[in-house]
């Protein structure tokens, strides 16, 4: 009568636990590194200069006579501006709307853009005005950086 028996329903039990408890922190290792994933992704790219259009921005360039001239450039002439830039099957480099005289340059050699309403923005490729689009229309459209840039 002194024999012990243990428990299968309570090992099971034990078992099933100890996975909820694993299960639970691997969910949470995994939401934490994407949301600072998502916060580290919210500052701008390298090569990206947004700033509103009152302040001059200083980049540096090859020549000191010489300013160095974005990819493509984006400035905002509404009081706001949905604009997405990425570089081609790589990292978003803008997914906001812009201020009004809000703009972002970039200097990377090949670039996505999608506006939501080209008529709010002036776009510059390469330093050469883009043509603006009928109000409401959204356009998206690739840059490539100018051979002589």
């Amino acid at each position: 009568m002194g024999r012990h028996r243990s428990d299968p329903l309570g090992i099971a039990r034990l078992a099933v636990t100890g996975l909820a408890v694993v299960l639970l922190l691997a969910v949470i290792v995994i939401g934490a590194r994407a949301l600072l994933s998502i916060l580290g992704s919210q500052e701008p790219a390298a090569g990206a200069s947004p700033t509103p259009s009152a302040r001059s921005s200083t980049q540096p360039s090859a020549e000191p006579s010489a300013p160095r001239v974005p990819t493509v450039r984006v400035v905002c002439q509404a009081e706001r501006c949905p604009v997405f830039v990425r570089v081609p099957g790589g990292d978003v480099l803008i997914d906001r709307d812009l201020a009004r005289d809000e703009q972002a340059s970039y200097f990377q050699p090949e670039l996505d853009v999608v506006l939501d309403d080209a008529s709010t923005v002036q776009v510059l490729e390469n330093g050469t005005a883009r043509s603006p689009g009928p109000p409401g229309e959204r356009q998206a459209f690739s840059v490539k950086r100018s051979p002589n840039q």
